[in-house]
């Protein structure tokens, strides 16, 4: 990994040093092309620690989460760099640059990708961004790697054939295999995942049960454990407000929403208003029926 991305610091510094003016092809371009490999195994290896995980994969993922931040600032807040991109996009706007639409889509990304990332924030403001960044990117692993220990951890155990009632029987023989697994033969195992916990909440007659499994799904993280998450969810939303406010926004819901087409809170606030005026009705009729 470490060979990857010399390849890509070598690959920005060449864009960087480039000592002729900045064109869409040898900045914009040779930017977008520069972390071609390591988006790629990114890609696979996120899409492993995500569906497919183990202690191994996640110790790795703790390690590498602050180098991939540090990696990603080094790239944004390289104020050379970021000069080139400005340059085109003034041009641009100047109307002295003219893209395709394709063209245009891709160097409005990168420049703002720069601002949001915090390339136009003075020096010190901006080694404060480094240090945000890399804790935020380690606190959200701790985050994820807690909920995934509450997850896996949950077991909920059924010895009574009667408290099945409603079940269909593809899910009792599932069940009845888990528990199998697990070394309880002659019983039934549920756990927190989908296709256990969506099909028990789905068919069982037994409230408790519901109760019980609806209860761990949504404390997860939140039981005074050494999974617990409150401490983590504290540092995370200090952190975000921190940040916005270095950004220059009021919270980090502004931040945010920014690049998203509901693009401040207030938009959001009052979309769903409306979904809850048009659905809560609707609601109602389903609950009476």
């Amino acid at each position: 990994r470490r060979q990857r991305q010399m390849c890509i610091r070598d690959r920005i510094k060449a864009i960087v040093e480039n000592t002729a003016e900045p064109t869409f092809e040898n900045t914009i371009v040779a930017l977008d092309n520069s972390g071609e490999i390591l988006a790629r195994v990114s890609g696979v290896f996120f899409a492993l620690t995500e569906a497919d995980t183990n202690d191994e994969l996640a110790a790795l993922e703790a390690k590498i989460a602050p180098m991939l931040s540090e990696h990603s600032d080094n790239i944004y807040l390289n104020q050379d760099l970021y000069k080139r991109v400005a340059a085109l996009h003034d041009q641009e706007k100047a109307g002295e640059l003219k893209l395709t639409t394709e063209q245009h889509y891709l160097l409005d990304k990168y420049y703002k990708g720069f601002v949001r990332s915090g390339a136009a924030l003075d020096m010190e403001k901006q080694n404060k961004l480094r240090e945000i960044n890399k804790q935020l990117s380690s606190l959200t692993i701790t985050f994820s790697n807690h909920v995934l220990a509450e997850n896996n951890a949950f077991k909920l155990v059924v010895d009574k054939e009667e408290d099945l009632a409603g079940m269909p029987d593809w899910l009792k023989a599932s069940a009845a295999d888990e528990a199998k697994a697990a070394g309880m033969d002659g019983k039934w195992l549920f756990t927190l995942q989908a296709s256990s916990r969506l099909p028990l909440l789905q068919y069982a007659e037994n409230r408790s049960l519901r109760e019980k499994m609806y209860k761990a799904y949504i404390s997860m993280g939140n039981n005074n454990d050494a999974n617990d998450n409150k401490e983590v969810l504290k540092q995370v939303l200090t952190l975000r407000l921190e940040k916005a406010k270095l950004m220059g926004y009021p919270t980090y819901a502004n931040y945010a929403l920014t690049d998203r087409m509901a693009n401040t809170p207030e938009i959001v606030n009052n979309f769903i208003s409306e979904l809850h005026e048009a659905s809560y009705p609707l609601s109602l009729i389903h609950i009476s029926e």
